[in-house]
């Protein structure tokens, strides 16, 4: 069964009226299993895809397709897709009530999973080729209720967002001035880390695993910087 078929299964279970918020409390404490894992990412991504796609005041064309920066779709899904989208711009429940949801929802069991949730966010929130204020305030206090550090946002903002401070220790986690083996440590050890089948492992779909691809680029482009500037 694929992604899309179970997104439709967990729709069909909501009452008639029924929020999409009201999804992820369906779904809290049944994430136990790859499939499961998949299924909340998914929407999580998309729902609160649909929510950061107004945060800048204006809902271009580029923005409400921008999921498609994030999944790789084929014509017979995107009317799942499309439905997720929708049910979540029509729900009245601000973004923070979703994030509280999905923080609960995942836990602290699957913080790497919330992770790469953030990373599909920024993708979203860069579709129209801007970063607006009103986005950075958005994604921040998103990763501050998900129990995300500073500097990990500052990290996944820094892969992602052109013109955003691109200090190249913070990409890779590690305080400026570390030295050049534990930089190398570190970068190794979040390239295996963010290796596709580690997070297909995790509960990223397959259909959303070009962010490990996009992620990796941003960990070599800083262990290359770092090397670089040691070396010099």
């Amino acid at each position: 069964m694929s992604i899309w078929s179970r997104i439709a299964e967990a729709l069909s279970a909501l009452a008639q009226g029924e929020p999409l918020s009201v999804v992820f409390d369906k779904l809290q404490g049944n994430v136990d299993t790859q499939p499961e894992l998949s299924v909340g990412f998914t929407i999580a991504v998309i729902a609160l895809g649909a929510k950061i796609a107004k945060a800048d005041g204006q809902v271009t064309k580029d923005e409400v397709t921008a999921f498609r920066r994030v999944f790789t779709l084929d014509e017979a899904e995107e009317a799942n897709a499309a439905r997720v989208y929708n049910l979540a711009r029509q729900d009245v429940a601000g973004f923070d009530a979703y994030a509280k949801k999905i923080a609960r929802m995942f836990g602290a069991d699957h913080r790497d999973v919330l992770e790469d949730l953030m990373e599909g966010l920024f993708l979203i929130a860069v579709a129209d080729g801007t970063y607006h204020p009103r986005e950075d305030e958005f994604l921040r206090e998103v990763a501050t209720i998900f129990g995300l550090s500073d500097a990990c946002f500052r990290s996944l903002r820094a892969s992602f967002v052109e013109g955003a401070p691109r200090d190249p220790y913070a990409v890779l986690g590690i305080p400026p001035g570390t030295s050049l083996d534990e930089a190398r440590a570190a970068w190794k050890r979040a390239v295996k880390e963010n290796h596709p089948d580690r997070m297909l492992a995790r509960g990223v779909p397959e259909e959303a695993i070009k962010l490990a691809e996009r992620r990796l680029i941003a960990l070599n482009a800083a262990w290359e910087e770092i090397s670089a500037k040691q070396a010099a």
